[in-house]
């Protein structure tokens, strides 16, 4: 059965599409990315590299008319013919930090047409710990700053980097069965937190990494070395012991951590206009009139976490826009 000519689409079809147009016409760059969550953050990249001679279309693949989601799917659409008119946009998972242990991390690492995010994921981006004071301003429209985002979410990947040097290593020897990213996001969870003292959960994850550790060197006690060097070798890829929380599975580090505080801390600061509403308000009509308008002001926090843009001062976020910049305005080309 003959193939159906998008079976078959790749860069140079899109070059030659490009040819067809107008002199004067913008060349179109197609970006393929895993779902359309990511269409919003890729823009926020790619956005910054359109002119007056190009633009970008960013899609979803698709294979026999069918919409296919995930890296695999779009790094297969690469693979097909990758070039200066379509490239790739995914997360970068573990594989950036797996060094290409696996095929999909080789291509990672080794393809320049294949932008990824360094990061875990994008939602490790939206989570960006500088940023979230101003997603609770966003919600709940109260300034107040009754806590320190930064200052946790650094203790918190103090206490987390020793255990995610173990976990990589273990993704790196290809026996992650022993110590999976799950058994790690086990470990990584809040427990018992509180705004007031957020500490305790601090020593809490401090207590179930210890343990962890110990029964992982008990486990492999001819690692001492090899631990060693590659801990040196994730913090020059950049994983340093104050941002691990952005390398972390990035599904759990938005629903099960920065989520949940965010909630406690949103819900603090609603409080806190609401009483300021009753204290100020001359009379019941008032009161209940102010009290309704404030309340339809009140965001959805999820929404406003995944439509945060807080992160494009992030050193990971600034070295995705060197490799854009890399692909987009090679030196030796005069017409990128």
């Amino acid at each position: 059965m003959a193939k159906r000519l998008t079976d078959n689409i790749n860069s140079l079809y899109f070059e030659a599409a490009n040819r067809m147009t107008s002199k004067k016409a913008r060349r179109k760059i197609v970006a393929y990315v895993e779902s359309y969550d990511d269409v919003f953050f890729w823009r926020s990249v790619l956005g910054k590299f359109e002119n007056e001679k190009r633009y970008f279309d960013i899609m979803l693949p698709t294979r026999n008319q069918h919409l296919d989601r995930g890296k695999k799917a779009a790094i297969s659409s690469m693979l097909k013919g990758v070039g200066r008119d379509m490239i790739a946009c995914v997360d970068a998972d573990y594989d950036y930090l797996i060094q290409g242990v696996t095929p999909t991390s080789r291509t990672i690492i080794s393809n320049p047409y294949v932008l990824h995010t360094y990061a875990y994921a994008i939602e490790s981006y939206q989570c960006y710990a500088p940023s979230l004071h101003n997603v609770c301003v966003m919600v709940t429209l109260n300034d107040h700053r009754i806590f320190d985002f930064e200052e946790y979410m650094k203790q918190f990947s103090q206490a987390i980097f020793p255990l995610f040097v173990w976990s990589i290593w273990h993704y790196r020897r290809s026996i992650y069965g022993e110590f999976t990213i799950t058994d790690l996001n086990h470990i990584a969870e809040l427990g018992s937190f509180s705004i007031h003292n957020p500490l305790l959960s601090i020593e809490n994850l401090r207590r179930k990494v210890r343990n962890k550790i110990n029964t992982l060197q008990h486990r492999h006690p001819e690692a001492k070395d090899s631990y060693l060097k590659l801990k040196k070798e994730l913090i020059d890829l950049g994983v340093t012991p104050d941002t691990t929380y952005m390398y972390i599975q990035g599904h759990h580090l938005f629903n099960k951590i920065i989520l949940p505080i965010v909630n406690r801390v949103c819900s603090r600061l609603v409080q806190e206009r609401e009483d300021e509403i009753r204290r100020q308000a001359v009379h019941d009509t008032q009161r209940r009139n102010e009290l309704s308008c404030y309340t339809n002001s009140i965001q959805d926090i999820p929404q406003m976490l995944k439509k945060n843009m807080g992160y494009q001062e992030s050193t990971p976020f600034k070295r995705i826009l060197m490799d854009a910049e890399r692909i987009l305005n090679p030196k030796q080309n005069e017409n990128p």
